[in-house]
C-alpha cells in the first residue's frame, strides 16, 4: 500500500513538472518547435495504443475476463472524454497557436487544463493501484501525450495576452491538480477495492479516445512522404517501448 502512495505521488509530480517545459519552448523558433512536436505526438499515440493494447487489455482479460461489463466500460470511457471535451472546450491540441491556428480564451484553457490534469492524476494512481508495471507504462504514456499538450497550453496562454512568467506560473499550478486527481483516486480506491477493476477499463476508453480522436488526426494533416514515413516510424517506437517495458 506504501509504495503504490510512493510511486503514483512521484510519477505525477513528475508530469506536474512538465508543465514548466514552456522555459524551453520560448529559445525555439516556431518552424522547429512543429517539426519536434509531431514526432513527439506520433510517439505519444503509439505508447498509448501500446499501454492498452500490450498492458491494460491483458491485464483486464487476467483478472475478470474482457466481458461485456468491461466492453461497455471502454465503451463509456470513450464517450466520456469525447463529453469531456465538449463540456469544458478542452482541446487536446498538439500545435502552438498562430493567426492560423487560433485558440480559445486563456482562462478557459486553464479551466479545461486543470480538469485534464486531474483525469492523469486518476489515471496514474489506478494503475498503480493495479500493479507496478502498469503504472511505469501508463505513467511513460502520460509523459509523452502530456510534452506536446503542455507546450500546447504554453502558447495558448501567451496567445492569450498572458506574459511568460505568468503563463509559465498558472501553467504549472494547473498541473498540480493532477496531485489532486491521484490522492483522490489513492483515497478513494482504498476504500472501495472493487472501485478499480471498473476504473481500469474507463481507463483504457480514454486512451483510446485521445490516441485516434486527438493525436493521429493531428498526424494526418501532414501530407508529406519523408515526413509521414518518420511520424509511422515514431509511431511504432512508442508501441514497442510499452512492449519492451512488459
Amino acid at each position: 500500500m506504501f509504495n503504490t502512495w510512493l510511486y503514483s505521488l512521484m510519477s505525477v509530480s513528475i508530469i506536474s513538472l512538465i508543465s514548466l517545459v514552456g522555459i524551453f519552448v520560448v529559445s525555439i523558433k516556431l518552424k522547429k518547435l512543429k517539426k519536434i512536436l509531431l514526432f513527439l505526438v506520433s510517439f505519444a499515440a503509439g505508447a498509448l495504443l501500446g499501454s492498452v493494447f500490450i498492458h491494460i487489455l491483458p491485464e483486464i482479460s487476467e483478472k475478470k475476463g474482457l466481458n461485456l461489463t468491461n466492453s461497455l466500460l471502454i465503451l463509456a470511457g470513450i464517450l466520456a472524454f469525447f463529453a469531456l471535451e465538449k463540456i469544458v472546450c478542452w482541446r487536446h491540441c498538439h500545435i502552438p497557436s498562430s493567426k492560423k491556428h487560433p485558440h480559445s480564451f486563456g482562462i478557459m484553457n486553464l479551466i479545461g487544463d486543470g480538469l485534464h490534469n486531474f483525469t492523469d492524476g486518476i489515471i496514474i494512481a489506478a494503475a498503480f493501484m493495479m500493479n507496478v508495471s502498469l503504472g511505469i507504462t501508463t505513467t511513460i504514456a502520460v509523459i509523452f501525450h502530456e510534452i506536446p499538450q503542455e507546450i500546447g497550453d504554453f502558447s495558448v496562454l501567451i496567445y492569450a495576452g498572458y506574459s511568460k512568467k505568468k503563463a509559465l506560473l498558472f501553467n504549472f499550478l494547473s498541473a498540480l491538480i493532477a496531485i489532486l486527481g491521484t490522492l483522490f483516486t489513492l483515497i478513494i480506491g482504498s476504500k472501495f477495492n472493487h472501485l478499480i477493476d471498473y476504473l481500469i477499463p474507463v481507463i483504457a476508453g480514454g486512451f483510446l479516445y485521445i490516441a485516434t480522436a486527438d493525436l493521429i488526426p493531428e498526424l494526418k494533416k501532414e501530407q508529406g512522404i519523408k515526413k509521414s514515413f518518420l511520424q509511422f516510424i515514431s509511431l511504432i517506437l512508442g508501441v514497442l517501448v510499452m512492449l519492451i517495458i512488459k
